[in-house]
């Protein structure tokens, strides 16, 4: 489901007016020119993100012009207002697409604004080098995740088994498979939801092995017989039952009320972990974290990334505000109050302790997740390519058509190896 508000201004009632006195921020009498931001979220992002709007606008005197609208859409929009040339001025980005937008010079680097408008003094160096490409800054990170598996901990007390912690691994879950079948809860939910067209969880079972999604320079880091072995244990699993049908899983998308898991589909399924305050606030039941699934005894796959950026346009005439208002974004710590940890886990330490006992139940389980990971926790991969967008999509696609029954895992695995391939190639990777 996408939500999009096209074109909202942030505007100061005298609610917000009175608001921002208590909090001593003085309205600026100067009118700047107004910004747009545009970012991708749900409601409760979005009630956020425009509380810290109004407070920005207060103090800098700056109006701001935005839109939210769901992961689905958000990319194809974006790229059809950059190439139209009416990109909004702030830009919410991934890590899986800042090289792309970096090297066709649709977003700024900011290192000029550095130690001045942009203050990152405090920030944590990994954060600040997860948003630079070829050396520049071309991102600020808005808060540290980890990929992770969220689940239903009520479904597993009413299935009568332990939910999945650090040490589960992708035989427990066809274990635990089977015990759900066995107790036939809620309409037959299933213990896991498919991810076989994942690209993080992919790349998790790769590093696990020691290989890569993409290699230093921009190609594939995996080769066709391991993405076959993935192809097939997924297909396992679902010809056993453990994992949603084909069926079920085509009915997801990247909004969480769409999840499996939400729609009582599957009791365990992959988000960032800055996620779970999301889906805990539409869920009746008790929701929680654990790490990706093991392959055996061994290191993990996971690693601390940017959970995104705040990118500024490489056309925008007020590049120096927009600036100022990332700055404030990150670092003001009345705003931190606000946004939580609903984009991730805030990369300024100051943010953190102002925050830390303020948090929701929801908020510290993502907080304390992020920490519990240790030794499961490898270094941040290489930036990915200009095309590891397309290489996500096409990955989900093929994975759709080995789960209806239109490819065999050994065609699949043939067929996406040449293509991602191909990709890659026509991206310079």
């Amino acid at each position: 489901m996408s939500v999009r508000i096209p074109r909202r201004k942030f505007l100061l009632g005298s609610t917000m007016l009175a608001a921002s006195g208590a909090l001593g921020l003085q309205p600026a009498f100067a009118q700047q020119a107004p910004l747009r931001l545009t970012f991708w979220g749900g409601q409760d992002r979005a009630t956020r993100t425009y509380a810290v709007a109004d407070m920005f606008s207060a103090e800098a005197g700056t109006d701001i012009e935005g839109e939210f609208i769901g992961w689905d859409d958000y990319w194809t929009r974006l790229a059809t207002q950059v190439s139209g040339g009416n990109a909004p001025d702030i830009l919410q980005m991934d890590y899986r697409y800042i090289v792309e937008y970096a090297s066709r010079n649709a977003i700024a680097p900011l290192d000029d604004y550095l130690g001045g408008t942009l203050n990152l003094s405090d920030f944590d160096e990994d954060q600040i080098a997860g948003g630079r490409v070829g050396g520049k800054l071309y991102g600020v990170s808005l808060g540290a995740n980890s990929a992770s598996m969220i689940y239903n901990a009520t479904v597993f007390e009413e299935v009568g088994i332990a939910p999945p912690n650090l040490t589960t691994t992708y035989d427990d879950y066809r274990d635990m498979g089977e015990a759900f079948a066995s107790a036939n809860v809620r309409n037959g939910i299933k213990v896991l939801s498919d991810s076989s067209g994942s690209d993080i969880v992919f790349e998790n079972w790769l590093r696990q092995r020691g290989a890569a999604l993409f290699t230093a320079e921009g190609g594939l880091g995996f080769d066709e017989a391991s993405l076959l072995e993935w192809f097939r244990l997924w297909s396992d699993l679902r010809e056993a039952g453990i994992i949603v049908s084909a069926e079920d899983q085509a009915l997801s998308s990247a909004s969480a009320e769409a999840s499996m898991i939400i729609m009582n589909k599957a009791a365990t399924t992959p988000i960032n972990s800055n996620e779970l305050v999301v889906y805990q606030g539409i869920s009746p039941d008790t929701l929680a974290l654990t790490s990706y699934p093991l392959i055996g005894e061994g290191t993990g796959g996971h690693y601390r990334k940017p959970s995104q950026f705040f990118s500024v346009s490489g056309t925008s005439q007020n590049a120096e505000q927009a600036v100022a208002f990332i700055s404030y974004f990150v670092t003001n710590l009345e705003a931190a109050k606000v946004l939580g940890v609903e984009r991730g886990i805030p990369c300024s330490a100051a943010v953190r302790d102002a925050i830390s006992n303020d948090l929701t139940p929801a908020s510290r389980l993502a907080l304390d997740y992020v920490a519990s990971l240790g030794d499961l926790v490898g270094s941040l991969p290489p930036s990915p390519p200009p095309a590891a967008g397309e290489f996500s999509k096409a990955l989900g696609t093929i994975s759709q058509e080995i789960a209806f029954g239109v490819r065999s895992p050994e065609d699949a695995a043939q067929a996406f190896v040449a293509d991602a391939t191909s990709i890659l190639e026509r991206s310079g990777g």
